[in-house]
Protein backbone atom coordinates (compact mmCIF):
# COMPACT_ATOMS: atom_id res chain seq x y z
CA UNK A 1 0.00 0.00 0.00
CA UNK A 2 1.27 3.72 -0.91
CA UNK A 3 0.40 6.61 1.04
CA UNK A 4 0.09 9.31 -1.00
CA UNK A 5 -1.34 13.00 -1.11
CA UNK A 6 -0.43 12.57 3.12
CA UNK A 7 2.23 14.39 4.84
CA UNK A 8 2.48 11.68 7.65
CA UNK A 9 2.04 8.06 6.87
CA UNK A 10 0.69 5.99 9.67
CA UNK A 11 3.51 3.38 9.10
CA UNK A 12 6.80 2.61 6.58
CA UNK A 13 6.95 -0.70 4.77
CA UNK A 14 10.51 -1.95 5.16
CA UNK A 15 11.57 -2.93 1.40
CA UNK A 16 15.24 -3.98 2.33
CA UNK A 17 15.06 -7.32 1.71
CA UNK A 18 12.01 -7.55 -0.31
CA UNK A 19 14.18 -8.66 -3.46
CA UNK A 20 15.28 -11.60 -1.36
CA UNK A 21 12.37 -13.03 -0.08
CA UNK A 22 13.78 -17.04 -1.02
CA UNK A 23 16.51 -16.13 1.31
CA UNK A 24 14.59 -15.15 4.38
CA UNK A 25 14.97 -18.34 6.12
CA UNK A 26 18.80 -18.10 5.95
CA UNK A 27 19.03 -14.49 6.39
CA UNK A 28 17.49 -14.53 9.57
CA UNK A 29 19.88 -17.53 10.82
CA UNK A 30 22.98 -15.44 10.20
CA UNK A 31 21.03 -12.11 11.60
CA UNK A 32 20.06 -14.57 14.85
CA UNK A 33 23.73 -15.87 15.06
CA UNK A 34 24.87 -12.44 14.89
CA UNK A 35 22.88 -10.90 17.59
CA UNK A 36 23.20 -14.09 19.77
CA UNK A 37 27.20 -13.31 19.41
CA UNK A 38 27.06 -9.67 19.99
CA UNK A 39 25.05 -9.58 22.93
CA UNK A 40 27.09 -12.31 24.55
CA UNK A 41 30.50 -11.21 23.40
CA UNK A 42 29.59 -7.81 24.84
CA UNK A 43 28.22 -9.14 27.36
CA UNK A 44 31.12 -11.23 29.13
CA UNK A 45 33.01 -8.25 28.48
CA UNK A 46 30.79 -5.87 30.62
CA UNK A 47 31.21 -8.80 33.56
CA UNK A 48 34.41 -9.91 33.58
CA UNK A 49 35.84 -5.62 33.20
CA UNK A 50 33.40 -5.54 36.04
CA UNK A 51 33.84 -8.43 38.09
CA UNK A 52 38.08 -8.82 37.71
CA UNK A 53 39.26 -6.21 40.48
CA UNK A 54 42.66 -7.06 38.11
CA UNK A 55 40.81 -5.10 35.18
CA UNK A 56 39.71 -1.58 37.00
CA UNK A 57 41.05 0.20 35.03
CA UNK A 58 40.16 3.09 33.21
CA UNK A 59 40.70 1.27 30.21
CA UNK A 60 38.40 -1.94 30.93
CA UNK A 61 35.84 1.03 32.37
CA UNK A 62 35.93 2.50 28.88
CA UNK A 63 35.77 -1.06 27.40
CA UNK A 64 32.81 -2.09 29.31
CA UNK A 65 31.21 1.14 28.40
CA UNK A 66 31.79 0.64 24.68
CA UNK A 67 30.06 -2.66 25.25
CA UNK A 68 26.80 -1.31 26.66
CA UNK A 69 26.75 1.18 23.67
CA UNK A 70 27.53 -1.72 21.31
CA UNK A 71 24.40 -4.02 22.88
CA UNK A 72 22.13 -0.95 23.10
CA UNK A 73 23.20 0.07 19.25
CA UNK A 74 22.68 -3.14 18.05
CA UNK A 75 19.28 -3.64 19.80
CA UNK A 76 17.90 -0.88 18.18
CA UNK A 77 17.27 -2.45 15.05
CA UNK A 78 18.39 -5.28 15.04
CA UNK A 79 15.32 -7.35 16.65
CA UNK A 80 12.55 -5.68 14.12
CA UNK A 81 14.64 -6.49 11.30
CA UNK A 82 14.49 -10.52 12.44
CA UNK A 83 10.50 -9.93 13.23
CA UNK A 84 10.29 -8.71 10.10
CA UNK A 85 12.94 -11.48 8.16
CA UNK A 86 9.54 -14.24 9.84
CA UNK A 87 6.86 -11.86 8.18
CA UNK A 88 5.55 -11.29 4.90
CA UNK A 89 4.68 -7.86 5.56
CA UNK A 90 7.38 -6.06 6.99
CA UNK A 91 5.85 -2.84 8.08
CA UNK A 92 7.10 -0.17 11.18
CA UNK A 93 5.00 1.95 12.53
CA UNK A 94 5.43 5.88 12.11
CA UNK A 95 5.86 6.22 15.93
CA UNK A 96 8.55 3.37 16.06
CA UNK A 97 10.57 5.00 13.00
CA UNK A 98 11.28 8.01 14.95
CA UNK A 99 12.22 6.43 18.18
CA UNK A 100 14.29 3.98 15.89
CA UNK A 101 16.26 6.27 14.15
CA UNK A 102 16.58 8.63 17.58
CA UNK A 103 18.28 6.16 19.51
CA UNK A 104 20.63 4.81 16.52
CA UNK A 105 21.95 8.25 15.57
CA UNK A 106 21.99 8.67 19.27
CA UNK A 107 24.09 5.49 19.96
CA UNK A 108 26.22 6.01 16.64
CA UNK A 109 27.43 9.16 17.85
CA UNK A 110 28.16 9.10 21.64
CA UNK A 111 30.14 5.61 20.47
CA UNK A 112 32.24 8.27 18.24
CA UNK A 113 33.09 10.35 20.88
CA UNK A 114 33.91 7.41 23.51
CA UNK A 115 35.84 6.10 21.18
CA UNK A 116 37.89 9.50 21.32
CA UNK A 117 38.01 9.25 25.16
CA UNK A 118 39.38 5.54 24.99
CA UNK A 119 42.09 7.44 22.65
CA UNK A 120 42.69 10.04 25.24
CA UNK A 121 43.46 7.58 27.95
CA UNK A 122 45.51 5.33 25.82
CA UNK A 123 47.58 9.21 25.31
CA UNK A 124 47.77 9.82 28.92
CA UNK A 125 48.45 6.19 29.55
CA UNK A 126 51.51 5.93 26.59
CA UNK A 127 52.94 9.95 27.08
CA UNK A 128 52.63 10.50 30.29
CA UNK A 129 52.55 7.26 32.49
CA UNK A 130 54.23 9.01 36.13
CA UNK A 131 50.64 11.08 36.15
CA UNK A 132 48.20 8.22 34.54
CA UNK A 133 46.53 7.26 37.80
CA UNK A 134 45.77 10.78 38.88
CA UNK A 135 44.52 12.79 35.48
CA UNK A 136 42.84 9.66 34.50
CA UNK A 137 41.27 9.24 38.05
CA UNK A 138 37.13 8.14 38.69
CA UNK A 139 35.88 11.19 38.70
CA UNK A 140 37.54 12.09 35.21
CA UNK A 141 36.67 8.53 33.38
CA UNK A 142 32.87 9.08 34.75
CA UNK A 143 33.20 12.77 32.96
CA UNK A 144 34.26 11.24 29.94
CA UNK A 145 31.45 8.52 29.64
CA UNK A 146 28.75 11.57 30.15
CA UNK A 147 30.34 13.87 27.87
CA UNK A 148 30.64 11.40 25.68
CA UNK A 149 26.46 10.91 25.44
CA UNK A 150 25.44 13.93 25.02
CA UNK A 151 26.49 15.43 22.09
CA UNK A 152 25.02 12.35 20.64
CA UNK A 153 21.85 13.06 22.08
CA UNK A 154 21.98 16.48 20.52
CA UNK A 155 22.42 15.00 17.47
CA UNK A 156 19.87 12.24 17.28
CA UNK A 157 17.51 15.07 18.39
CA UNK A 158 18.38 17.28 15.56
CA UNK A 159 18.20 14.57 12.95
CA UNK A 160 14.85 13.60 14.52
CA UNK A 161 13.34 16.81 14.26
CA UNK A 162 14.71 18.08 10.76
CA UNK A 163 13.95 14.65 9.30
CA UNK A 164 10.55 14.36 10.64
CA UNK A 165 8.99 17.64 9.96
CA UNK A 166 9.37 16.82 6.34
CA UNK A 167 6.12 15.38 4.30
CA UNK A 168 6.24 11.97 3.23
CA UNK A 169 3.78 12.30 0.66
CA UNK A 170 5.06 10.00 -2.20
CA UNK A 171 5.83 6.70 -0.46
CA UNK A 172 5.58 4.49 2.11
CA UNK A 173 8.09 1.97 0.94
CA UNK A 174 11.30 2.32 2.82
CA UNK A 175 14.00 1.10 0.46
CA UNK A 176 16.26 0.36 3.27
CA UNK A 177 16.78 -2.51 6.89
CA UNK A 178 15.70 -0.07 9.04
CA UNK A 179 14.57 3.30 9.52
CA UNK A 180 17.93 5.64 8.80
CA UNK A 181 18.16 9.31 7.88
CA UNK A 182 19.42 8.94 3.74
CA UNK A 183 16.60 6.39 2.89
CA UNK A 184 14.05 8.81 4.75
CA UNK A 185 15.55 12.10 3.19
CA UNK A 186 14.64 10.39 -0.18
CA UNK A 187 10.92 9.28 0.31
CA UNK A 188 10.20 13.09 0.87
CA UNK A 189 8.45 15.30 -1.42
CA UNK A 190 9.67 18.34 -0.22
CA UNK A 191 13.52 19.87 -0.42
CA UNK A 192 15.80 18.49 2.07
CA UNK A 193 18.77 20.73 1.34
CA UNK A 194 18.40 22.28 5.03
CA UNK A 195 18.53 18.21 6.08
CA UNK A 196 21.68 18.12 3.70
CA UNK A 197 23.36 20.66 5.65
CA UNK A 198 22.49 19.42 9.39
CA UNK A 199 23.65 16.11 8.22
CA UNK A 200 27.33 17.61 6.73
CA UNK A 201 28.06 19.78 10.00
CA UNK A 202 26.56 16.75 11.87
CA UNK A 203 29.80 14.49 10.11
CA UNK A 204 32.17 17.04 10.76
CA UNK A 205 31.45 17.47 14.51
CA UNK A 206 30.70 13.65 15.22
CA UNK A 207 32.86 12.43 12.99
CA UNK A 208 36.00 14.24 12.08
CA UNK A 209 36.41 16.34 14.91
CA UNK A 210 36.87 13.30 16.87
CA UNK A 211 38.71 11.51 14.68
CA UNK A 212 40.93 14.32 14.36
CA UNK A 213 41.28 14.21 18.07
CA UNK A 214 42.24 10.36 17.77
CA UNK A 215 44.68 10.65 14.94
CA UNK A 216 46.42 13.52 16.73
CA UNK A 217 46.71 11.71 19.94
CA UNK A 218 48.15 8.45 17.97
CA UNK A 219 50.82 11.00 16.53
CA UNK A 220 51.98 11.38 20.03
CA UNK A 221 51.48 8.13 20.67
CA UNK A 222 53.19 6.52 18.47
CA UNK A 223 56.01 8.88 18.35
CA UNK A 224 56.57 8.49 22.35
CA UNK A 225 56.67 4.51 21.44
CA UNK A 226 59.68 4.87 19.18
CA UNK A 227 61.28 6.24 22.07
CA UNK A 228 61.31 3.05 24.50
CA UNK A 229 64.47 1.58 23.78
CA UNK A 230 63.29 -2.26 24.22
CA UNK A 231 61.63 -3.93 21.83
CA UNK A 232 59.63 -5.96 24.61
CA UNK A 233 58.29 -2.19 25.84
CA UNK A 234 57.78 -0.98 22.47
CA UNK A 235 55.81 -4.26 21.84
CA UNK A 236 53.69 -3.92 25.09
CA UNK A 237 52.87 -0.32 24.58
CA UNK A 238 51.99 -1.04 21.62
CA UNK A 239 49.41 -3.85 22.15
CA UNK A 240 47.33 -1.80 24.47
CA UNK A 241 46.59 0.81 21.53
CA UNK A 242 46.24 -1.77 18.60
CA UNK A 243 42.83 -3.09 19.32
CA UNK A 244 41.65 0.36 19.79
CA UNK A 245 42.81 1.60 16.94
CA UNK A 246 41.89 -1.46 14.57
CA UNK A 247 37.86 -0.67 16.24
CA UNK A 248 38.36 3.03 15.36
CA UNK A 249 39.02 2.63 11.54
CA UNK A 250 36.81 0.10 11.43
CA UNK A 251 33.99 2.31 12.89
CA UNK A 252 35.09 5.53 11.04
CA UNK A 253 35.74 4.63 7.73
CA UNK A 254 32.20 2.80 7.26
CA UNK A 255 29.81 5.29 9.04
CA UNK A 256 32.16 8.21 7.21
CA UNK A 257 30.80 6.44 3.73
CA UNK A 258 27.04 5.95 4.90
CA UNK A 259 26.61 9.68 5.92
CA UNK A 260 29.28 12.45 4.41
CA UNK A 261 27.40 12.21 1.23
CA UNK A 262 24.42 14.32 0.27
CA UNK A 263 21.52 12.86 -0.05
CA UNK A 264 21.05 13.01 -3.91
CA UNK A 265 24.44 11.09 -3.94
CA UNK A 266 22.91 7.71 -2.20
CA UNK A 267 22.06 4.58 -4.10
CA UNK A 268 20.00 2.78 -1.93
CA UNK A 269 20.87 -0.53 -3.84
CA UNK A 270 24.34 -0.14 -3.40
CA UNK A 271 25.22 1.58 -0.39
CA UNK A 272 23.04 -0.31 2.17
CA UNK A 273 25.32 -3.04 2.78
CA UNK A 274 27.46 -0.47 4.39
CA UNK A 275 25.68 0.78 7.31
CA UNK A 276 25.09 -3.16 7.68
CA UNK A 277 28.94 -3.14 8.59
CA UNK A 278 28.67 -0.81 11.08
CA UNK A 279 25.99 -1.62 12.62
CA UNK A 280 26.22 -5.60 13.25
CA UNK A 281 29.93 -6.46 11.83
CA UNK A 282 31.26 -4.22 14.06
CA UNK A 283 29.66 -4.72 17.40
CA UNK A 284 29.83 -8.31 16.89
CA UNK A 285 33.66 -8.25 16.33
CA UNK A 286 34.67 -5.75 18.58
CA UNK A 287 34.83 -8.15 21.97
CA UNK A 288 37.05 -10.73 19.27
CA UNK A 289 39.39 -7.86 18.21
CA UNK A 290 39.91 -6.63 22.25
CA UNK A 291 40.11 -9.93 24.09
CA UNK A 292 42.29 -11.65 20.42
CA UNK A 293 44.55 -8.62 21.11
CA UNK A 294 44.69 -7.95 25.21
CA UNK A 295 46.72 -10.27 27.19
CA UNK A 296 44.61 -9.00 30.58
CA UNK A 297 41.57 -9.67 29.38
CA UNK A 298 42.15 -13.13 28.06
CA UNK A 299 43.85 -13.82 31.43
CA UNK A 300 40.56 -12.26 33.16
CA UNK A 301 38.30 -14.54 30.93
CA UNK A 302 40.58 -18.08 31.60
CA UNK A 303 40.50 -16.82 35.41
CA UNK A 304 36.39 -16.72 35.44
CA UNK A 305 36.23 -19.72 33.56
CA UNK A 306 38.57 -22.03 35.61
CA UNK A 307 36.88 -20.80 38.88
CA UNK A 308 33.45 -21.88 37.27
CA UNK A 309 34.86 -25.53 36.28
CA UNK A 310 37.45 -26.26 39.17
CA UNK A 311 35.97 -28.50 41.71
CA UNK A 312 34.53 -27.35 45.14
CA UNK A 313 36.58 -27.19 47.96
CA UNK A 314 33.58 -28.49 50.03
Amino acid sequence: MEIRNQTTPSEFIIMGFSGLLEYQTLLFGIFLVIYIVTLLGNTIIIVITRLDFRLHMPMYFFLGNLSFIDICYTSTTLPKMLEHLTQERKTIPYSGCVMQLYFFVWLLGSESFLLTAMAYDRYVAICNPLRYKIVMNKIVCWNLVTASWIPGLVNASAHAYFTFRLPFCSSNKLNYFFCDIPPLLLLSCADTSINDTVMQVSCIFIGWVPCMFILVSYFYIIRAILRITSSSGRHKAFSTCSSHLTVVVFFHASATFSYMRPTSSYSLNRDQLIPLLFSYINPMLNPFIYTLKNKDVKKALKRAFTMKTSPSDT
